[in-house]
């Protein structure tokens, strides 16, 4: 007879999964031994009042995954297992700085670059693409991707950036990713021991976090009113930089077309050399057309360009690219040629029938008229509030805008008074790679706009201000 109680009134385990789990705790703890007989499938269900079925279900699960074995005509025993090390301070418990406790957001606001608006999110529309993806591409979804992504997914997405950002490729030069961090790190292991990687500064801290983990040398560089400064990039003996020339993260800068040809000739002057224009953030441009894209300039094949739909759709979709040269495409395909596609099949041809269907263009469109206000209200309210204690770089370009204020506070001290505010907020010292000499009666920030509702941003504003003067 087998010693432990059976709940019928619980509803989350059947009777079955109860068996099976106290015998197999009994097999673990060796309170049932090597070759120990079992009792007979009825004579267990007489001793519990339940079904035969109940305890064969539990039966044969325990065989399935090796607990028992059966001799037939005789019935079921234990299997003689090896014993579990048990370490005296092991175990599954976490330490208190382990567990994770649901965040309450209630009552925040948030100033956050990184959210999109939700609200405004065409789900329908999505909804109807995603259908045709399912009716028109069983086969492939039942199958594993191209490691770049699917060709047609490839080639739309070719055709889009020509027509939008001038961006020069076929289809077979497209890696599609999940997130710009993880093709640039599948850039970098092509080659680890290229030499230093020149960054922005301040800049975008994921990327500085991310090659220092993998063990390579980053050379933050300075910027100045047109973006990265080429003297001191010449001192770095970087082979590689990465920067964000139509909408320049956090600063906002937009490099302008000579600093653009100088960056362009700095990676020619060697062999070796490259750009990575990573393009964030630069769909969504107020008073002027777009800016053309750093690699449409590009005649000598040395810029990788990365984009991303993050920013234009939502965060969470994760679904990004690169445009790689041939000559590193070759070398691209010849690593990685056991990778698996990140991205599901699915969301990648519901993508290209979204974009096919000219629905992404009006988004885009509906969101840059949207962005627009949202952007000319925040910074209306700034003014009025602060009045003489900020300066705002006033470039009308991507979601959020860079802000400095007069304060005797410390970065540490905003921060605090922030979250007591319950407001979120990024200040510059996330994006500062290295020190450099600031005024210390200033504070700079990066105030995002996207996902502050209007009846929202006037509130928002006075807890900045209370954080703040």
């Amino acid at each position: 007879m087998l010693f432990f109680k059976i709940d019928k009134k619980d509803r989350k385990n059947y009777i079955y999964q109860q068996i099976y789990e106290n015998i197999k705790q009994m097999i673990l703890d060796h309170k049932l031994k090597a070759n120990d007989k079992l009792p007979s499938k009825r004579k267990l269900a007489n001793q519990f009042d339940i079904s035969v079925n109940s305890v064969t279900n539990a039966y044969e699960q325990l065989l399935a995954e090796g607990y028992i074995y059966t001799i037939e005509r005789s019935g079921y025993y234990v299997e003689n297992l090896t014993e579990l090390i048990r370490e005296k301070q092991g175990g599954s418990t976490l330490t208190s700085d382990l567990k994770e406790e649901p965040i309450d957001r209630v009552g925040w606001l948030s100033f956050s670059h990184i959210t999109a608006n939700v609200c405004h999110f065409p789900f329908q529309e999505w909804l109807k693409c995603q259908q045709r993806a399912l009716k028109n591409h069983k086969e492939e979804l039942a199958d594993i991707a191209h490691p770049q992504g699917p060709y047609l997914v490839r080639k739309t997405i070719a055709k889009f950036i020509a027509l939008t950002r001038g961006v020069v490729c076929e289809p077979e030069q497209i890696v599609i990713g999940p997130g710009t961090q993880t093709l640039i790190q599948r850039i970098v292991q092509l080659d680890p021991n290229s030499g230093p990687i020149a960054l922005e500064n301040p800049g975008y801290a994921r990327f500085y976090t991310l090659l220092k983990q993998m063990n390579v040398l980053v050379k933050p560089v300075d910027l100045d009113e047109q973006g990265i400064q080429m003297d001191k990039l010449h001192q770095t003996e970087a082979n590689t930089v990465i920067v964000t020339p139509s909408h320049q993260f956090p600063t906002s800068i937009i490099m302008p077309i000579t600093r653009r040809i100088e960056l362009l000739n700095w990676a020619a002057l060697a062999k070796g050399r490259c750009v990575i224009e990573d393009d964030y953030d630069s769909e969504f441009i107020y008073d002027a057309d777009r800016i053309p894209s750093l690699q449409s300039l590009d005649r000598n094949q040395r810029v990788i360009y990365v984009g991303t739909f993050s920013k234009t759709l939502l965060p969470s979709f994760r679904i990004s690219y690169m445009v790689l040269p041939p000559w590193l495409l070759r070398k691209y395909r010849e690593y990685h040629i056991d990778l698996i596609q990140g991205n599901d099949t699915l969301s990648l041809f519901t993508l290209h029938y979204f974009i096919e269907s000219g629905e992404y263009a009006k988004h885009i469109k509906r969101m840059n008229h949207f962005y627009k206000i949202q952007r000319k209200k925040l910074i209306k309210l700034l003014k009025k509030r602060f009045k003489s204690h900020i300066n705002i770089i006033d470039v009308p370009a991507g979601l959020h805008i860079f802000v400095s204020f007069h304060t005797n506070k410390t970065y540490k001290e905003i921060e605090v008074a922030a979250k007591k505010e319950k407001l979120e907020l990024y200040t510059m010292e996330r994006f500062m790679l290295q020190k450099v000499n600031k005024d210390q009666q200033r504070i700079e920030m990066v105030l995002g706009f996207a996902n502050i509702e209007e009846k929202d941003m006037k509130e928002a504003v006075e807890r900045l201000y209370r954080v703040v003067v």
